[in-house]
């Protein structure tokens, strides 16, 4: 436990920004949310908050959209506890189930049992649930997997549950990385390599699957990152994406020739899938 900070933010207008602002937060490092009927209430642990981080998000500069926010410091709070009091089974196409360790097994059900604990990617935000559903339809048999901003790892696990041969998941938290442990074990797979750090950590190892649930900013800045590491006829699985971000994408896909084969929608997020 540690203090942390809670930020009361105002969104004009309301929709789908409020939901827009929650994913850009978390990417900087809040890890607790509460929406209320007037507002945003967000959390982040009071030592890793950097007030620049703010400047970055993509939301801020949005011409139509005003975004205000006050802070105060919070007392001690166990985010594990309450956490566990709010979450719920999610499941996705009638197929997967996304579960914590205290709920009931489902044996009908292709099941991932995650503890998110501080990191994201529990299948409640539309872009994970995106992420997995295109999954489905994806062979991972035998094939080399890289899981970049893997949060959970939710996504590395699935492809690892599929039949992928090796796994890579690398994120810049090491939240995020602890968790990662934990939720393989739970799930009783190998991550092959977990690496704490970012897309500078890519070297000269190829990869025939590359998921990307992060946000737009990064996914374009590294775009040309992943093309360079992804096989010729390999896949690159992109989600943490709004409406308004696809033709950006697509401006960037063209330029790295990479083709866009699926794209789905839920809510203001889609995800879409490339192949080089």
């Amino acid at each position: 436990m540690s203090f942390y900070l809670e930020f009361i933010f105002t969104v004009h207008p309301r929709d789908p920004w409020t939901e827009i602002l929650m994913a850009e937060l978390t990417e900087v490092g809040f890890d607790s949310f509460s929406e209320e009927h007037d507002c945003l209430k967000a959390y982040i642990p009071k030592d890793s908050w950097k007030e620049e981080r703010l400047e970055d998000l993509n939301i801020f500069s949005q011409p139509k959209v005003g975004v205000t926010y006050q802070k105060e410091i919070m007392p001690h709070i166990n985010w594990n506890e309450e956490w566990e009091k709010n979450f719920s089974p999610i499941l996705v196409e009638n197929t997967v189930l996304i579960r914590a360790e205290f709920h009931t097994p489902n044996p009908e059900l292709h099941e991932i049992v995650i503890q998110p604990k501080m990191s994201f990617g529990t299948g409640h935000h539309p872009t994970t649930y995106l992420m997995i559903q295109q999954m489905l339809d994806i062979d991972f048999r035998n094939k080399k997997i890289l899981d970049m901003g893997c949060g959970t790892s939710i996504l590395g696990i699935f492809a690892k549950q599929k039949g992928a041969q090796n796994l890579t998941c690398i994120d810049i938290d090491e939240w995020s990385i602890e968790n990662s442990k934990e939720n393989a074990t739970r799930n009783k797979i190998i991550i092959d390599q977990l690496i704490l750090g970012d897309a500078k950590c890519l070297g000269a190892e190829i990869y025939e699957v590359i998921l990307a649930n992060i946000n737009r900013n990064i996914l374009m800045s590294d775009f040309p990152t992943y093309n360079k590491v992804l096989q010729k006829g390999g896949l690159l699985l992109l989600s943490g994406l709004c409406f308004f971000d696809r033709e950006d994408i697509l401006a960037i896909s063209k330029k790295e020739n990479l083709r866009l084969l699926k794209e789905t929608k839920k809510e203001e997020w889609i995800s879409m899938l490339f192949q080089k």
